[in-house]
């Protein structure tokens, strides 16, 4: 496989990746190209700002989540179609689930894929400094390729060219910059962006910003990854006949969902109908299953109480549920906030409060009984963010391979847990969820 590609790190988190990857992206965007925007690590939000730059669904890469084979493959099908592929990094550049990177780290997302990296740097009280930083990164790991630098909250052209000085007796090169500027800046929530849908620049004015990167070196340094040879994969192959509707909700409310994991499941013969319980009665009808996945249920709990027929109409439905994390909170007897206490759907027993403090991290769980996704004892990978808590009731939907606790509810029907559950991971728990959505269709 030859594809241009490459990665966007940075030595921490808020050193302004996600906007260089996405004014970069709308450069090549506005030159004609079309490149995948892939995100390294769990994260629902900083791809969403990808994927508007690039008019092109984004994609998660994780190391943790998928081996070598899987991940290369999940890059190959995100990239059908597309002339190169950009990856935004997670936190640092060596930061991942263990103290040295190895897994679930931009680092390691790099060496798969063999593609070189340019370091983005906050350097707003930095001038010759850079020099050692930079260094420090490039001779870390000599297997990756630390190929340049972009500085971000620069003040001025001469502080740019103070860098590019410095960086000079480095060898790696100061490819762009953006300067200082509150307008270039994307708002924050719970440690992270606010979703695209929500706030974002436009990619014009994206495109706009590059104006101080040397946007075409950055693409021939792309063209210089060398092609990659794709290993046998565990992913299923091919596409199955339609065999049943799973409504998934899709709002304001619900909105974090991995693409790859949508596509598996219509890979494996679904149909996926969204629906909203901010503004509909309720899933459609002939619907075989229902999902529920992660959002904001917090900032729209006033608005999700009002909306008493989708409520009553998830109460009354018989077919099997699967909800995360935002879902497990709506599927609650209620929701309190700061503004009140707000009556949920009440088909897992107990309320979830918010809390001032994220829980959050890789989860890695087995399950304690049959449900709409797993079987009693099959093992899954998944990701948990939360700012509610909620008490622990039986029976659980999970236990952590660790043996650190308890996840969710389950009574055979509804399954509901803070657990994103990253389905390629485990292709089994997709092919379960349709075919018991399908059980219910009588296919």
């Amino acid at each position: 496989m030859k594809l241009p590609r490459l990665v966007i790190a940075a030595p921490s988190s808020g050193s302004g990746k996600t906007t260089v990857a996405a004014v970069l992206l709308a450069a090549w965007r506005a030159r004609g190209r079309v490149v995948q925007p892939f995100k390294a690590g769990p994260d629902y939000i900083d791809p969403t700002h990808l994927g508007r730059a690039a008019g092109r669904t984004p994609r998660n890469l994780d190391g943790w989540f998928l081996d070598r084979p899987e991940l290369l493959e999940v890059f190959r099908r995100g990239s059908a179609g597309a002339e190169g592929a950009l990856v935004e990094g997670v936190m640092g550049l060596f930061d991942g689930r263990d103290a040295l990177g190895r897994e679930g780290s931009t680092a390691q997302a790099a060496r798969w894929l063999d593609a070189p990296v340019v370091l983005v740097v906050d350097a707003r009280a930095m001038a010759g400094s850079i020099a050692a930083l930079v260094r420090g990164f490039r001779d870390h790991d000599p297997r990756l390729w630390l190929a340049g630098v972009v500085a971000n909250r620069v003040g001025s052209a001469r502080h740019a060219e103070i860098l590019n000085e410095a960086l000079e007796p480095v060898g790696v090169p100061l490819l762009g910059y953006l300067p200082r500027d509150p307008a270039l800046a994307l708002p924050e929530r719970h440690l992270g962006l606010v979703p695209a849908g929500e706030r974002s620049l436009e990619p014009e004015a994206w495109a706009r910003a590059a104006g101080t990167f040397d946007v075409e070196v950055l693409w021939r340094l792309a063209q210089a990854a060398p092609a990659l040879e794709l290993p046998p994969h565990r992913l299923p192959e091919g596409r199955r006949p339609l065999r049943a509707r799973i409504a998934v909700a899709r709002d304001a409310a619900f909105s974090f969902y991995y693409p790859e994991a949508l596509e598996l499941l219509e890979q494996l013969g679904a149909e996926l109908v969204p629906f909203s319980p901010l503004a509909d009665e309720g899933p459609p009808e002939d619907a075989g299953a229902i999902w529920i996945g992660g959002g904001y249920p917090e900032l729209y709990a006033r608005e999700l109480a009002a909306n008493r027929g989708a409520l009553e109409a998830l109460r009354r439905f018989p077919g099997p549920v699967y909800a995360e994390c935002g879902g497990l909170m709506y599927l609650s007897e209620a929701l309190e906030t700061p503004e009140g206490r707000y009556a949920m759907v009440g088909l897992v027993p107990g309320s979830a409060r918010m809390q001032s403090r994220p829980t959050l991290g890789y989860r890695h769980v087995e399950a304690l009984a049959d449900g709409p996704v797993a079987r009693r004892g099959w093992r899954a990978k998944g990701h948990a963010f939360h700012y509610s808590t909620r008490p622990a009731v039986e029976p659980a939907a999970w236990r952590r391979v660790d043996g650190t606790g308890r996840e969710g509810y389950s009574d055979g029907r509804v399954h509901a847990s803070y657990v994103h559950l990253y389905f390629p991971a485990a292709p089994e728990t997709a092919r379960r969820f349709v075919e018991a959505a399908a059980a219910r269709a009588g296919v």
